[in-house]
């Protein structure tokens, strides 16, 4: 996949669309049931498998929490467990079970990359998936945020980010932060919350997150219950 189309629609959201259709199908959902349990409409869901739509932060958790696959899996069409050149993979020091690419540098250039409808650009800071694991560049557009200003989402695992340049709020259950430039934050994911450009430039980040697969969470609404958008 290629890094930052300026356009956001292409080969990135057409193999996502692609990915998300076999998904849907081996778990025997029609795109009504599937929209019916996200609590969107069918064509929407439909746009989304032709790569006509992009989704937003909040319905991605959505959507992966449904079908029970990783986000780095519907993301990027490369997640499976790296082998390394016996065969074996890699095992990353006091993490049992995460392996490691076989290329371990990742180039600027080459970065996988997906461009999402609520302003957010992720990057993959890594040659492959790594499961359970993300490494990505996030990029918050003017405006951007990972959902619409009353919803939240959660998930499994501890979020770790560090705030390269701009301003980048952060709400966390009931408790607000700035970030900006130099500063970090850590959390459990599973406490609601949502990420937010609070300023008149692009915020590039950085963050890691460990455990994201690791339970059954979705996105929260209005009040920190209810339905994913």
């Amino acid at each position: 996949m290629a890094r930052r189309k300026e356009d956001g629609s292409a080969p990135d959201h057409v193999a996502m669309g692609d990915r998300l259709r076999e998904v849907r199908k081996s778990r025997g959902l029609s795109l009504r049931g599937l929209a019916q349990r996200l609590g969107v409409s069918p064509s929407f869901i439909s746009q989304v498998e032709t790569g006509r739509a992009k989704p937003s932060v909040s319905t991605l958790y959505a959507m992966v929490n449904e079908l029970g696959i990783s986000l780095d899996e519907l993301l990027f069409i490369d997640a499976r467990p790296v082998a390394a050149a016996g065969g074996q993979p890699t095992v990353m020091p006091g993490l049992p079970g995460f392996p490691l690419p076989v290329d371990p540098v990742q180039r600027s250039e080459g970065r996988s990359s997906i461009r999402l409808a609520s302003g957010v650009v992720w990057e993959r800071l890594t040659t492959a998936s790594i499961p359970n694991v993300d490494f990505f560049h996030v990029t918050y557009e003017v405006g951007g945020a990972s959902s619409t200003e009353l919803e939240f989402q959660r998930h499994a695992g501890q979020e770790w980010g560090y705030v390269i340049s701009g301003s980048l709020g952060v709400r966390i259950g009931f408790e607000d932060h700035l970030l900006r430039a130099g500063d970090a934050i850590t959390f459990h994911a599973s406490t609601p919350h949502r990420l937010f450009n609070a300023g008149d430039e692009p915020v590039h980040s950085v963050w890691f997150v460990v455990g994201r697969g690791s339970a059954d969470l979705g996105s929260l609404a209005p009040g920190l219950t209810g339905d994913p958008a």
